[in-house]
């Protein structure tokens, strides 16, 4: 089964790659492993899946102990600023940094363990209320404000975008975060780099792609529906 949905999810990233005129290699596909077995990890692996992300520090944590070390491991989820010292050399990204405080104690984290992390500034274009995230207003001033601290390199901006039927609908959330990207591109901050748009899921990452991703989150696509009684 697993084998069956990462070959269609390649297919679908491929045409969107090329819908939108883009090369198939701009794309990375992290699969979305939160509450899966080693097991089914395995069998990503096996298919040359390298990125795979991460909801919970603990199941992160324990996933990066089990598996090869060749794994790059994403951290997707809200992350609180009393976990971020068992993830700081583990995750090769943070997707979710959305206040002074947790980028500071990412700073002081990474220094402590001799590491840069890189880390994503989570926008919530959609604005809904029961997302984490910054507005698209405080963006510019986050970013400016967080490049000076050591031991950080901001790679670009993360999104989760509504749960919507029709994925067109959310269009205008990517473009808007694309949009933002660029802008902040343009004033060159050091330590900043606009080249990392995280968006787009399981139900709308063709969209997302088309609007500009370069990581896409799937879990459900590749892993089948999630199983939260384990």
């Amino acid at each position: 089964m697993i084998k069956d949905n990462l070959d269609l999810v390649e297919h679908k990233i491929t045409n969107a790659c090329k819908r939108a005129g883009r090369d198939r290699s701009e794309v990375t596909l992290i699969a979305v492993s939160k509450t899966k077995p080693i097991s089914m990890i395995e069998e990503v692996l096996e298919e040359g899946i390298l990125h795979f992300g991460e909801n919970k520090v603990q199941e992160l944590c324990d996933k990066y102990e089990q598996l090869p070390n060749h794994i790059n491991w994403h951290m997707i989820g809200h992350l609180q600023r009393n976990k971020v010292k068992y993830i700081v050399d583990k995750a090769c990204l943070i997707h979710s940094v959305d206040s002074l405080r947790l980028a500071e104690t990412i700073s002081q984290e990474a220094a402590k363990k001799n590491v840069t992390a890189s880390i994503l500034i989570e926008v919530n274009v959609a604005q809904e209320e029961s997302k984490y995230g910054i507005r698209v207003e405080e963006a510019l001033p986050f970013v400016e404000e967080i490049s000076k601290l050591p031991n950080i390199l901001v790679k670009g901006l993360m999104t989760i975008a509504p749960f919507v039927k029709d994925s067109e609908e959310n269009r205008y959330i990517f473009h808007k975060l694309k949009q933002l990207s660029v802008d902040i591109k343009t004033k060159n901050i050091d330590n900043v780099s606009m080249n990392i748009l995280s968006m787009g899921m399981t139900g709308d990452y063709e969209v997302a792609i088309e609007e500009g991703a370069t990581h896409v989150r799937v879990g459900t696509g590749i892993f089948g529906e999630r199983n939260y009684n384990i």
